[in-house]
Protein backbone atom coordinates (compact mmCIF):
# COMPACT_ATOMS: atom_id res chain seq x y z
CA UNK A 1 0.00 0.00 0.00
CA UNK A 2 1.31 3.44 -0.92
CA UNK A 3 1.80 5.91 1.94
CA UNK A 4 -0.72 8.67 2.40
CA UNK A 5 0.06 12.37 2.66
CA UNK A 6 -2.34 14.16 4.95
CA UNK A 7 -2.65 17.67 6.32
CA UNK A 8 -3.67 16.92 9.89
CA UNK A 9 -4.93 18.90 12.86
CA UNK A 10 -3.09 18.81 16.17
CA UNK A 11 -5.40 17.90 19.05
CA UNK A 12 -2.92 18.09 21.94
CA UNK A 13 0.78 18.53 22.63
CA UNK A 14 1.40 17.26 26.15
CA UNK A 15 4.69 17.97 27.88
CA UNK A 16 5.59 14.85 29.88
CA UNK A 17 9.00 16.03 31.12
CA UNK A 18 11.29 18.98 30.47
CA UNK A 19 12.15 17.65 27.02
CA UNK A 20 9.69 14.82 26.24
CA UNK A 21 6.36 15.48 24.52
CA UNK A 22 3.37 13.46 23.32
CA UNK A 23 1.73 14.93 20.22
CA UNK A 24 -1.83 13.85 19.38
CA UNK A 25 -2.96 14.39 15.79
CA UNK A 26 -6.25 13.83 13.99
CA UNK A 27 -5.20 11.81 10.94
CA UNK A 28 -7.97 9.25 10.33
CA UNK A 29 -6.76 7.86 7.00
CA UNK A 30 -3.21 7.27 8.19
CA UNK A 31 -4.38 5.97 11.57
CA UNK A 32 -6.73 3.47 9.93
CA UNK A 33 -3.97 2.14 7.66
CA UNK A 34 -1.25 1.93 10.32
CA UNK A 35 0.04 -1.15 12.08
CA UNK A 36 2.29 -1.28 15.17
CA UNK A 37 5.93 -0.57 14.42
CA UNK A 38 5.27 1.66 11.43
CA UNK A 39 6.19 5.34 11.39
CA UNK A 40 5.30 8.68 9.83
CA UNK A 41 7.46 11.40 8.32
CA UNK A 42 6.50 14.79 9.73
CA UNK A 43 7.02 18.16 8.10
CA UNK A 44 7.85 20.13 11.23
CA UNK A 45 7.76 23.57 9.62
CA UNK A 46 5.88 25.27 6.80
CA UNK A 47 9.15 26.95 5.75
CA UNK A 48 12.19 25.38 4.09
CA UNK A 49 14.15 25.37 7.34
CA UNK A 50 14.43 22.60 8.28
CA UNK A 51 13.99 21.22 4.79
CA UNK A 52 13.68 17.50 5.55
CA UNK A 53 10.82 15.72 7.29
CA UNK A 54 11.47 13.99 10.61
CA UNK A 55 10.59 10.32 11.28
CA UNK A 56 8.50 9.35 14.31
CA UNK A 57 7.15 5.94 15.21
CA UNK A 58 3.41 5.77 15.86
CA UNK A 59 3.00 5.71 19.64
CA UNK A 60 -0.71 4.91 19.83
CA UNK A 61 -3.94 4.96 17.87
CA UNK A 62 -7.45 5.85 19.00
CA UNK A 63 -10.88 4.93 17.68
CA UNK A 64 -11.61 8.60 16.90
CA UNK A 65 -9.05 8.58 14.06
CA UNK A 66 -6.23 10.17 16.03
CA UNK A 67 -2.70 8.94 16.52
CA UNK A 68 0.01 10.04 18.90
CA UNK A 69 3.75 10.54 18.53
CA UNK A 70 6.21 10.49 21.40
CA UNK A 71 9.34 12.59 20.93
CA UNK A 72 12.25 14.17 22.74
CA UNK A 73 13.63 17.60 21.92
CA UNK A 74 17.13 17.00 20.56
CA UNK A 75 17.48 19.50 17.70
CA UNK A 76 15.82 22.24 15.68
CA UNK A 77 13.12 20.03 14.17
CA UNK A 78 11.88 18.60 17.45
CA UNK A 79 12.20 22.01 19.13
CA UNK A 80 9.81 23.42 16.53
CA UNK A 81 7.45 20.48 17.01
CA UNK A 82 7.43 21.10 20.77
CA UNK A 83 6.00 24.56 20.08
CA UNK A 84 3.02 23.21 18.11
CA UNK A 85 -0.38 24.01 19.61
CA UNK A 86 -3.85 22.43 19.41
CA UNK A 87 -5.56 23.62 16.25
CA UNK A 88 -2.33 23.92 14.28
CA UNK A 89 -2.06 21.82 11.13
CA UNK A 90 0.84 19.57 10.31
CA UNK A 91 1.72 17.58 7.21
CA UNK A 92 2.19 13.81 7.66
CA UNK A 93 3.41 11.13 5.27
CA UNK A 94 2.67 7.55 6.23
CA UNK A 95 2.26 4.95 7.42
CA UNK A 96 5.72 3.85 6.37
CA UNK A 97 7.94 0.82 6.92
CA UNK A 98 7.40 -2.74 8.05
CA UNK A 99 5.84 -3.21 11.46
CA UNK A 100 5.73 -6.02 14.00
CA UNK A 101 4.47 -9.47 13.12
CA UNK A 102 1.31 -9.78 15.20
CA UNK A 103 0.99 -13.54 14.79
CA UNK A 104 -0.16 -14.70 18.20
CA UNK A 105 2.36 -16.68 20.22
CA UNK A 106 1.17 -19.55 22.40
CA UNK A 107 2.93 -17.96 25.36
CA UNK A 108 2.79 -14.30 26.49
CA UNK A 109 4.70 -11.65 24.55
CA UNK A 110 7.35 -9.55 26.26
CA UNK A 111 7.77 -5.92 25.16
CA UNK A 112 11.08 -4.29 26.09
CA UNK A 113 11.59 -0.57 25.59
CA UNK A 114 14.37 1.81 26.56
CA UNK A 115 14.04 5.60 26.53
CA UNK A 116 12.27 6.87 23.43
CA UNK A 117 12.34 3.28 22.19
CA UNK A 118 9.26 2.82 24.33
CA UNK A 119 7.31 4.86 21.77
CA UNK A 120 6.20 2.16 19.25
CA UNK A 121 5.57 -0.48 21.92
CA UNK A 122 2.40 1.11 23.31
CA UNK A 123 0.67 0.78 19.92
CA UNK A 124 1.85 -2.83 19.81
CA UNK A 125 0.53 -3.49 23.31
CA UNK A 126 -2.84 -2.05 22.29
CA UNK A 127 -3.13 -4.46 19.38
CA UNK A 128 -1.72 -7.67 20.88
CA UNK A 129 -4.21 -10.06 22.47
CA UNK A 130 -3.49 -12.11 25.56
CA UNK A 131 -1.04 -11.64 28.40
CA UNK A 132 1.79 -9.17 27.86
CA UNK A 133 4.87 -8.23 29.84
CA UNK A 134 6.25 -4.70 29.47
CA UNK A 135 9.81 -4.17 30.65
CA UNK A 136 10.49 -0.45 30.40
CA UNK A 137 13.60 1.58 31.17
CA UNK A 138 14.64 5.21 31.14
CA UNK A 139 17.05 7.64 32.77
CA UNK A 140 14.84 8.50 35.75
CA UNK A 141 11.39 8.44 37.34
CA UNK A 142 10.19 11.62 35.65
CA UNK A 143 10.80 10.20 32.19
CA UNK A 144 9.44 6.74 32.88
CA UNK A 145 6.45 7.03 35.23
CA UNK A 146 3.95 8.65 32.79
CA UNK A 147 4.67 6.01 30.13
CA UNK A 148 4.59 3.08 32.55
CA UNK A 149 1.05 3.99 33.59
CA UNK A 150 -0.17 3.81 29.97
CA UNK A 151 1.03 0.21 29.68
CA UNK A 152 -0.42 -0.77 33.06
CA UNK A 153 -3.77 0.76 32.12
CA UNK A 154 -4.15 -1.62 29.15
CA UNK A 155 -3.32 -4.71 31.21
CA UNK A 156 0.42 -5.22 30.75
CA UNK A 157 2.44 -6.75 33.57
CA UNK A 158 4.90 -3.86 33.94
CA UNK A 159 8.44 -3.95 35.33
CA UNK A 160 10.63 -0.86 35.39
CA UNK A 161 14.29 0.09 35.50
CA UNK A 162 15.99 3.48 35.74
CA UNK A 163 19.60 4.50 35.31
CA UNK A 164 19.58 6.42 38.59
CA UNK A 165 17.47 3.97 40.61
CA UNK A 166 14.68 6.50 41.18
CA UNK A 167 12.01 4.03 39.99
CA UNK A 168 12.13 0.25 39.84
CA UNK A 169 15.35 -1.68 39.26
CA UNK A 170 18.54 0.36 39.52
CA UNK A 171 20.27 -0.63 36.30
CA UNK A 172 19.54 -1.66 32.74
CA UNK A 173 16.27 -3.07 31.50
CA UNK A 174 17.73 -6.29 29.99
CA UNK A 175 18.65 -7.26 33.58
CA UNK A 176 14.93 -7.98 34.13
CA UNK A 177 14.52 -10.24 31.11
CA UNK A 178 16.10 -13.40 32.55
CA UNK A 179 13.32 -13.87 35.10
CA UNK A 180 10.44 -13.68 32.59
CA UNK A 181 12.08 -15.22 29.52
CA UNK A 182 11.06 -18.83 30.35
CA UNK A 183 7.41 -17.70 30.42
CA UNK A 184 7.31 -15.86 27.07
CA UNK A 185 6.96 -17.06 23.50
CA UNK A 186 8.23 -13.94 21.77
CA UNK A 187 10.12 -10.73 22.57
CA UNK A 188 9.64 -7.37 20.83
CA UNK A 189 12.10 -4.60 21.64
CA UNK A 190 13.07 -1.06 20.72
CA UNK A 191 15.65 1.28 22.18
CA UNK A 192 19.37 2.07 22.18
CA UNK A 193 21.44 -0.36 20.13
CA UNK A 194 23.43 -1.74 23.11
CA UNK A 195 20.13 -2.56 24.82
CA UNK A 196 18.53 -4.35 21.88
CA UNK A 197 21.82 -6.14 21.17
CA UNK A 198 21.77 -7.48 24.75
CA UNK A 199 18.10 -8.48 24.47
CA UNK A 200 18.69 -10.21 21.13
CA UNK A 201 21.62 -12.14 22.59
CA UNK A 202 19.58 -13.38 25.56
CA UNK A 203 16.75 -14.44 23.24
CA UNK A 204 19.12 -16.23 20.89
CA UNK A 205 20.61 -18.29 23.73
CA UNK A 206 17.12 -19.11 25.03
CA UNK A 207 15.78 -19.99 21.58
CA UNK A 208 13.06 -17.33 21.88
CA UNK A 209 12.00 -15.41 18.73
CA UNK A 210 12.92 -11.72 18.95
CA UNK A 211 11.73 -8.79 16.85
CA UNK A 212 13.68 -5.54 17.04
CA UNK A 213 12.57 -2.07 16.01
CA UNK A 214 15.66 -0.12 14.96
CA UNK A 215 16.07 3.60 15.55
CA UNK A 216 18.27 5.46 13.07
CA UNK A 217 18.54 8.72 11.15
CA UNK A 218 16.64 8.87 7.88
CA UNK A 219 15.96 11.62 5.38
CA UNK A 220 13.26 10.34 3.03
CA UNK A 221 11.63 7.35 4.75
CA UNK A 222 11.09 5.60 1.41
CA UNK A 223 14.42 3.95 0.54
CA UNK A 224 15.72 6.57 -1.89
CA UNK A 225 18.37 8.44 0.10
CA UNK A 226 20.33 5.45 1.52
CA UNK A 227 20.74 7.36 4.78
CA UNK A 228 19.41 4.57 6.99
CA UNK A 229 21.32 1.59 5.59
CA UNK A 230 22.58 -1.05 8.04
CA UNK A 231 24.53 -4.28 7.50
CA UNK A 232 22.42 -7.42 7.43
CA UNK A 233 23.53 -10.77 8.81
CA UNK A 234 23.74 -12.20 5.29
CA UNK A 235 26.14 -9.50 4.09
CA UNK A 236 23.61 -7.41 2.21
CA UNK A 237 22.67 -3.87 3.15
CA UNK A 238 19.19 -3.34 4.55
CA UNK A 239 17.13 -0.15 4.57
CA UNK A 240 15.64 0.59 7.97
CA UNK A 241 12.86 2.64 6.37
CA UNK A 242 11.60 -0.03 3.95
CA UNK A 243 13.02 -3.39 5.07
CA UNK A 244 12.26 -2.35 8.67
CA UNK A 245 12.17 -0.56 11.01
CA UNK A 246 11.14 -3.91 12.53
CA UNK A 247 13.39 -6.89 11.84
CA UNK A 248 13.75 -10.38 13.16
CA UNK A 249 16.85 -10.11 15.33
CA UNK A 250 18.78 -12.70 13.31
CA UNK A 251 18.47 -10.57 10.17
CA UNK A 252 20.94 -7.95 11.44
CA UNK A 253 24.71 -7.98 11.94
CA UNK A 254 24.87 -7.42 15.69
CA UNK A 255 28.65 -7.24 15.91
CA UNK A 256 28.46 -3.71 14.43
Amino acid sequence: MLPLQQQSRILANDRLTADVFRLTIHAPEIAAAASPGQFVMVQVSSSLDPLLRRPFSIHSRSADGSLSLLFKVIGKGTALLAQAKPGDEIDLLGPLGKGFDLTAAEKPVCLIGGGMGIAPLLFLAQELPGKKYALLGARNRDELAPLAKLFADIGCAVQLATDDGSLGHHGFIPDLLDAVLPDVGQVCTCGPKPMIRSVASKCRHAGTPCQVSVETHMACGMGACLGCVLPGADGRQVHVCTDGPVFNAEELAWQL
